[in-house]
């Protein structure tokens, strides 16, 4: 089968937005290689290691690449998504000097072929993030998350990704009921269940994240504890209308102890009065997602909805937020 491969230069800031662009329209998968030069900082405090090569990408810079089947009107789509791209820029999000270009592959020269770059990885102190398709022997202590993302977000190779599960590590005692919102692949709320917290619900307004992260949830034998849910943000609570009926048909009961929001800030700043809403008094929440042009947006809704900002991690130009909600009285 033949398939339309199309490459988009754009920046490092813009790749969420774009990606997600690319999978409303119908995208059969998407890759993104950001810059490699040697200027580039490479984290390799917990061994990680680069399997791809140093490319001649600038820094800052960004080459999407989305597949979309044979008989798709590239023209049509290219004119939807460029009003789109260029509207970013009214968010103060900067896709730069956006090119665009579009050839016919074939099935093998995209459907597979990224796997043998996704090796096993270690991004906290004790998690690691295991391909289903690789070999791999843990060490003592160390927590595998088995993993095959297929089309969804979330390898934990993005900094946004890896900072939420190393915040997670942080934050997390054992026990605690927690929800996931936007979860991709479900590797936050699988992340979360290995370092002992008690169940989680998973939400994802992607029909193609919820298939993504049931699957990743059995392949960890996770599906007693992790509740994988179609749902715009919190809306699943809104309605099951938040009583203990309701909370319990969602594998954990509201108010939880833990929401963890891995999106981008604009979409943060939409919801924050539900999550607050959602927390117990003493409740942690962990924002990531956020790029550097945001920070004080998102810490200045934070603390407009109540929430004490307790700490702020940062990789690379990516701040993740852990906020608290108040104990009462």
């Amino acid at each position: 089968m033949k398939w339309f491969e199309l490459t988009i230069s754009t920046t490092e800031e813009a790749t969420e937005m774009i990606s997600n662009f690319l999978h409303e329209l119908g995208a059969g998968g998407v890759s993104i290689e950001e810059s490699g030069t040697l200027n580039k900082p490479r984290d390799t405090s917990l061994g990680q290691w680069y399997e791809l090569p140093l490319n001649d990408i600038p820094e800052g810079q960004a080459v999407i690449k989305g597949y979309f089947s044979e008989g798709t009107d590239m023209t049509s789509l290219l004119e939807e998504l460029k009003p789109r791209v260029e509207e970013l820029r009214t968010f103060d999000i900067d896709p730069g000097s956006v090119e665009y270009a579009t050839q016919e592959v074939d099935d093998d020269d995209w459907a597979t072929a990224w796997k043998q770059y996704f090796k096993p990885i270690r991004v906290s102190d004790t998690l690691t993030i295991k391909p289903t398709w690789e070999d791999y022997v843990p060490a003592d202590g160390e927590r595998i998350i088995e993993l095959d993302p297929g089309m969804a977000f979330g390898t934990g190779t993005h900094p946004t990704t890896a900072l939420c599960l190393q915040t997670l590590e942080s934050v997390v005692r054992g026990g605690e009921e927690m929800i996931d919102v936007g979860t991709g692949s479900g590797i936050l709320a699988i992340g979360a269940c290995k370092l002992g917290a008690k169940s989680v619900l998973a939400l994802d307004l992607d029909p193609v994240a919820v298939s993504s992260a049931t699957e990743n949830v059995r392949l960890n034998d996770l599906s007693e504890q992790v509740e994988v849910r179609l749902s715009d943000l919190l809306g699943v609570l809104r309605d099951g209308g938040g009583d203990a009926e309701a909370s319990s048909a969602l594998r954990v009961t509201v108010p939880v102890d833990l929401v963890v929001a891995n999106i981008l800030a604009e979409i943060i700043l939409l919801f924050i009065d539900d999550v607050y809403a959602a927390l117990k008094p003493g409740g942690t929440y962990i924002a990531s997602g956020i790029y550097m042009n945001k920070e004080s947006d998102v810490e200045e809704g934070l603390k407009a909805s109540g929430f004490e900002v307790i700490e702020k991690r940062r990789d690379q130009d990516w701040i993740a937020f852990i906020a608290r909600k108040p104990q009462e009285g």
